[in-house]
């Protein structure tokens, strides 16, 4: 059988491109762990291939994933962000956007890391599943929920089950290749 890509991505450049060098590649870096969580809570509802499309815009209008700076947006900035037709303008994603960066500074202020409390759920090393379908893939896991629920008692807004198994899966704490993609050995 010949290697196949997982099926999700389809043959959209933007997506094939994700998929083969980003998606479920082991992350540690803060900022990038942030922006995740901002975009698959700004995803809620939504398809990935939305917010990827809109990923250049966000990067742009939340400041490169600024945490520190996010934390510090007014009632001005959320005006500026509902009127921004390159993202998702929706109030409570916005909101939760700001929410988070301010959790991600406290707990930093704690001395943890963004690396070290996402990374937990995992005991710091990717899990690596060997599906061989994609209905066999899950939406969420008892590690996500979790996680989920350990974000929410540090403040953390939109970040969901579901949510936030898609940013175990986006960040490498999973691998979810199928075992038939090529991705699946690489990552």
């Amino acid at each position: 059988m010949a290697a196949e890509r997982c099926p999700w991505c389809g043959d959209d450049p933007l997506y094939v491109a994700y998929h083969d060098e980003e998606w479920g590649v082991p992350c540690h870096d803060e900022r990038s762990l942030f922006e995740f969580l901002v975009l698959e809570g700004a995803q809620a509802g939504l398809s990935w291939i939305t917010i990827l499309r809109k990923r250049e815009n966000y990067r742009r209008a939340f400041h490169g994933f600024d945490p520190a700076r996010i934390a510090r947006y007014g009632a001005r900035d959320v005006a500026r962000l509902l009127g921004d037709a390159g993202i998702v303008r929706n109030r409570l994603k916005i909101e939760a956007a700001i929410a988070n960066a301010q959790a991600t500074l406290a707990l930093y202020e704690a001395g943890g890391t963004l690396d070290d409390l996402l990374w937990a759920a995992v005991d710091g090393r990717p899990r690596t599943n060997r599906w061989r379908r994609m209905d066999q893939i899950p939406v969420t896991t008892p590690a996500a929920e979790r996680l989920s629920k350990e974000l929410k008692r540090r403040g953390f807004r939109f970040i969901g089950p579901t949510v936030m198994y898609s940013h175990m899966q986006a960040t490498g704490m999973v691998n979810d290749h199928l075992v038939s993609c090529p991705r699946h050995a690489a990552v």
